[in-house]
């Protein structure tokens, strides 16, 4: 099975920045997954999609991170998130999820926190 895990979250005040770091036990840019992106869950709010890169690297992002986070990832096992200018509505648990031969798998999340 593939494990996940992120890593790098934290506190951090409003318009700071932090990098999140997902490492699976798969290499993650080949043809085999057909998925790679990160979500996040706000308290009391639905887990929405943030970001996501393909095994080209071709990266797309949603409406409200676009121009402050850049999804990135190494040709091994590891993906990334840089969050900048850092807003409270930031915080959330920041998911890593990766879609291989058709089946999802997810890490357990890392905690942001934006505040003063």
């Amino acid at each position: 099975q593939v494990q996940i895990v992120e890593s790098g979250g934290g506190l951090v005040q409003p318009g700071g920045s932090l990098r999140l770091s997902c490492t699976a036990s798969v290499t993650l840019f080949s043809p085999f997954i057909t998925f790679m992106g990160w979500y996040r869950r706000a308290p009391g709010k639905q887990r929405e999609l943030v970001a996501t890169i393909s095994n080209r690297g071709t990266t797309r992002y949603e409406e409200f991170v676009q121009g402050r986070f850049i999804i990135s990832g190494d040709n091994a096992k590891t993906l990334y998130l840089q969050m900048n200018n850092l807003r409270p509505e930031d915080t959330a648990v920041y998911s890593c999820g990766i879609q291989r031969f058709g089946t999802d798998y997810w890490g357990q999340g890392t905690q942001v926190t934006v505040s003063s």
